[in-house]
């Protein structure tokens, strides 16, 4: 059954939007990802960030493997409605496949980009279980 309300999504040409993941408390802004019909009517079925992994070419949950899940508070559409913004619970406070609260850690400062956030778990603890 199709949903009107992902009809007022304007897809790219690969059938995918952009989705910002933003922490609900902090409003740090967590990762962007990329989300099919598919991965966008889960997300909002199951209350939990599915999106659309371009290099593997399948639906992924965040957090399957990590156990560092978005539970789904609110879905925003931009005024272009070619963008989303999923308020979300980081479960583990990790974001990042690097083990760091958010995506967003490398800052350009003296023209070198530096890592500005901690590891907080070894990815190799996260991901060789």
């Amino acid at each position: 059954m199709q949903e009107a309300w992902l009809d007022a999504i304007k897809w790219d040409d690969k059938g995918l939007i952009p989705a910002i993941a933003q922490d609900h408390k902090t409003g740090k802004v967590l990762m962007v990802a990329w989300m099919n019909r598919e991965a966008l009517a889960l997300t909002v079925q199951e209350q939990r960030a599915v999106y659309w992994s371009r290099s593997r070419a399948k639906l992924w949950r965040k957090g399957e493997e990590s156990g560092h899940q978005q539970n789904l508070l609110e879905i925003s559409l931009d005024c272009d409605s070619d963008v989303l913004l999923l308020s979300v619970e980081q479960v583990g406070g990790i974001a990042c496949h690097t083990g760091r609260e958010s995506c967003f850690f490398s800052i350009l400062k003296d023209g070198q980009w530096q890592a500005s956030l901690p590891v907080l778990k070894n990815p190799q603890k996260i991901y060789d279980k």
